[in-house]
């Protein structure tokens, strides 16, 4: 059990990021799907991107939260601009996010549902590497 610990406390960060990134793509796809099952088409382009968009505000409000918190431990007093810069480098892979399932979905007919949890291990790498060393470096 020391050794667990002892790991865990060496890899705190990434254990924990892996922690807060899976709960926030379930945040996202539950929205994604939410709004793909009740009142857009993933079929029309312009409502597959409106669905995507939707569920990105929503997966990365709760990611700032639970990054800043939980991830980074952010101490920054100045959450408007960590937040702006967070929200900003966060446009950079929700537009990395919609091409891809404009390629996958819309260009090459996968199932958009199955194109969404690929293209969420994509966007995932990306949002850490940019959190690490754009928003939250010390």
């Amino acid at each position: 059990m020391k050794q667990l610990l002892q790991l865990y406390k060496k890899y705190k960060e990434i254990i924990n990021y892996l922690i807060v990134g899976g709960l926030t793509t379930v945040v996202s796809l539950a929205v994604y799907y939410g709004c793909v099952l009740t009142f857009l088409n993933p079929q029309d382009g312009v409502q597959l991107q409106a669905a995507n968009i939707i569920s990105w505000i929503a997966a990365v409000t709760f990611a700032y939260f639970t990054n800043r918190k939980f991830v980074f431990e952010s101490k920054n007093t100045d959450k408007l601009r960590e937040a702006a810069a967070f929200y900003g480098s966060r446009v950079l892979t929700l537009l990395m996010d919609m091409a891809c399932m404009f390629l996958m979905v819309t260009l090459c007919g996968v199932n958009d549902k199955i194109a969404k949890l690929v293209v969420q291990v994509i966007v995932t790498v990306g949002n850490y590497v940019l959190s690490k060393f754009l928003v939250f470096r010390k």
